[in-house]
């Protein structure tokens, strides 16, 4: 790696260290809000662990979708699923915020990661499908494993994802576990 490649890889890294920061609509088990980061990092966890029930599917490939999804995210900040309006562009924002950051990179390595994000955002390969199904199961997992505020919206969840959590069998299968999850976090805060 040349001087320059390796000063641009380091500004790189630098400037998305801001997703630990980044934080999101869930909590933790310990009750602070979790940041992009650790979101992350669970959900590569997940596409690890659970990829021998996907077969044909390249692991490193799902990793590498799932570790850049969000990292646009390190600049303009997480956009709760439950405010996103009609109209907004969340895509729009992220991908211009993953542009800029990405700048200082050689532009071979600039390219591939945007080209995995907008290989993510169309969904357009096997990989890409079973990330987003993973992310939002992701998400759900960590809504039901929260130490979440009273007023925390459970039937939110019941919704959440159901285009992208219906795409695989395996996905699915972990759907009709964590909305019985979520049902009974749901009655546990009704009565609470």
């Amino acid at each position: 790696m040349t001087g320059d490649r390796l000063l641009g890889a380091l500004e790189f890294l630098r400037e998305a260290e801001r997703l630990k920061g980044t934080l999101r609509s869930g909590f933790t088990s310990t009750g602070r809000q979790e940041s992009t980061a650790e979101h992350t990092w669970r959900l590569c966890l997940m596409a690890l662990v659970l990829s021998d029930e996907f077969e044909g599917v390249d692991l490193l490939h799902l990793i590498k979708l799932c570790i850049v999804h969000d990292l646009g995210e390190a600049l303009s900040g997480d956009i709760p699923a439950i405010l996103q309006t009609e109209g907004m562009d969340k895509s729009a924002q992220e991908r211009a915020d993953l542009q800029i950051l990405t700048r200082a990179l050689h532009p071979d390595k600039r390219d591939e990661i945007l080209a995995l994000w907008e290989e993510y955002e169309a969904a357009s390969s096997p990989e890409a499908v079973l990330a987003k199904g993973l992310d939002k199961l992701e998400t759900i997992l960590q809504h039901n494993q929260g130490r979440n505020p009273a007023d925390f919206d459970y039937a939110f969840n019941l919704g959440y994802g159901r285009k992208q959590t219906s795409a695989h069998p395996v996905l699915a299968g972990i759907r009709t576990v964590l909305d019985e999850e979520t049902r009974a976090r749901a009655e546990a805060s009704k009565a609470g």
